[in-house]
């Protein structure tokens, strides 16, 4: 049988979700917890890799046993089992056929930024802080020219291997709350480091750099768009399918949750 997960993590001390050789990730814990309460038949398969410092409210990951279990007994025996950085929120059965990043049509992701004179210590390994002033405006006037079907290739890292850099951006918003500022996007995938590269560029060009992101978006190289955004600002938050319903229940999968009152 293949069930499916929904986990939520703290990406501070962990590689990135992935599993590394000599590094510590949240895959290999996941793996490791299902194996010490039943049979794990294979590598479990998830719908967004995340890197080092990355957060998740609502990473998707699938895998397959043949113990009979109901959804319950493993949502209990896996969190008994994990780090307390780490929680499954919920299980469910899926068809066998069922694969977390294949049968993705979408993913979104989650940025947060927070505005002030001085730093929000306990809040810095979930945000980035911006010391200068940001034309909000601006941001989400250049933000709207990435919306679409686009050669994203002046926002992949160096490390992407990825043949094709087309990639279809869906939507891309931009809510001021308090002192945070939280962009959201959402796409059918993503470049490696896309949403971070988009995400500096957006604050070098919201604090006068002169750039502009229709330029940027057609020169098609790295070099030209701004610099790569920390990594402790953002947080994947979750994957759609057409095969499936996730079991979706709670605020907490908005990362404003864990600052504001999200109403």
């Amino acid at each position: 049988m293949r069930f499916l997960g929904i986990c939520q993590y703290d990406g501070s001390n962990y590689s990135g979700f992935q599993s590394q050789k000599n590094a510590s990730s949240i895959q290999d814990h996941l793996e490791l917890a299902l194996s010490s309460i039943g049979s794990l038949e294979e590598r479990i398969n998830y719908a967004g890799r995340t890197d080092a410092g990355v957060h998740a409210t609502a990473q998707v990951f699938d895998f397959l046993s043949e113990d009979q279990r109901e959804s319950t007994q493993w949502l209990k025996g896996l969190n008994s089992q994990l780090p307390n950085d780490i929680s499954i929120s919920s299980i469910q059965k899926v068809p066998d056929d069922f694969h977390s990043r294949f049968d993705a049509i979408n993913r979104s992701y989650t940025y947060v930024i927070y505005k002030g004179k001085t730093q929000p210590i306990f809040l810095r390994d979930y945000i980035y802080w911006e010391k200068y002033e940001i034309d909000l405006e601006i941001m989400r006037a250049e933000a709207a020219l990435l919306i679409g079907t686009h050669n994203f290739n002046s926002f992949r890292g160096s490390k992407c291997t990825a043949e094709n850099p087309v990639r279809t951006l869906h939507s891309i918003e931009i809510e001021e709350r308090e002192n945070f500022i939280i962009i959201s996007l959402c796409a059918n995938a993503y470049l490696y480091n896309m949403v971070r590269i988009i995400i500096g560029t957006l604050l070098d060009i919201s604090k006068g750099s002169g750039k502009n992101m229709k330029t940027i978006l057609n020169a098609r190289d790295r070099k030209i768009a701004g610099k790569t955004a920390q990594a402790q600002g953002l947080f994947f938050t979750g994957a759609d399918y057409k095969k499936i319903n996730l079991d979706l229940k709670d605020y907490a999968y908005n990362p404003l949750s864990f600052f504001i009152d999200p109403r």
